[in-house]
């Protein structure tokens, strides 16, 4: 306990929600079995979700390649955050563990941009072309501590583009 300002010590107390008091009552998926279906729903999910990836990726490559020839449409920022999201979303709850670090910090720099900050072509490339790597087999199953190099450089690059003109990180 700690003591407030007037020297009396705070009280705590638990606040049960209506999910608590749902997920408590009888009836209900033991949590054991509603975990065991969740993983089973997921490895069945799986194998779909490498056709799913490349057509992901294709698009951000494609919105990509198009901004850099100057051909990108208005708003391509935006689509590029949010396939980027798609991916590091999908990809984490699927457990690929590296396609998930990669389009994490690509989300990051393409916030940095909407923010206001500069659009560094290369650092956005840089990562595209990680995520294609990524989708080999070989290192699609890689945890990124496993593969220091690449985390690495990409954390120098997201750290170097997502810096303001002040110098500040945001």
């Amino acid at each position: 306990m700690t003591k407030a300002k007037t020297g009396q010590e705070a009280r705590i107390f638990a606040v049960e929600t209506r999910f608590q008091k749902l997920a408590r009552r009888d009836g209900g998926v033991p949590r054991d079995k509603a975990i065991a279906q969740a993983h089973a729903e997921i490895e069945q999910v799986k194998p779909d979700f490498d056709q799913w990836f490349d057509i992901e990726l294709r698009e951000l490559a494609a919105l990509v390649n198009n901004a850099q020839s100057g051909e990108g449409k208005p708003g391509w920022i935006e689509t590029a955050g949010f396939r980027s999201r798609q991916l590091r979303d999908s990809a984490g709850t699927l457990g690929f563990e590296l396609i998930e670090f990669i389009a994490g910090s690509l989300c990051e720099i393409l916030e940095s941009i909407e923010a206001g900050n500069e659009c560094n072509m290369e650092s956005i490339l840089c990562h595209v072309d990680a995520l294609i790597l990524a989708r080999q087999p070989y290192y699609r199953a890689l945890q990124p501590e496993q593969v220091p190099e690449l985390t690495k450089g990409l954390r120098r690059v997201v750290k170097h583009v997502t810096i303001n003109p002040l110098g500040v990180e945001k």
